[in-house]
């Protein structure tokens, strides 16, 4: 897995979308949950999600404003759940 920062985010949805990859995937540690959550983009949405991303998360893919810890702490671009299941959760 590459270095967590938002340029690798960026890269990542740039890679998926020049691949017409059907999904991006972003998996998301949040502060008072015991397990973290997978967030699936559909490829429509990839300019718009990654912008949304960009605006939000600081360099290290925490989020700029939150009044808990919440961090991204993984993503790929796969075509199927089930392969963004076995990246992200294994």
């Amino acid at each position: 897995m590459n270095e967590l920062t938002i340029e690798n985010l960026e890269i990542c949805f740039y890679e998926a979308s020049k691949a017409y990859t059907k999904y991006v995937g972003v998996k998301i540690q949040m502060e008072g949950f015991e397990k973290p959550e997978i967030i699936i983009n559909e490829n429509a949405n990839f300019d718009s999600k990654f912008a949304y991303y960009k605006k939000a998360y600081n360099e290290d893919l925490t989020l700029k404003s939150a009044f808990v810890n919440i961090k991204i702490i993984g993503f790929t671009h796969r075509n199927a759940f089930e392969e963004i299941e076995k990246d992200l959760i294994g």
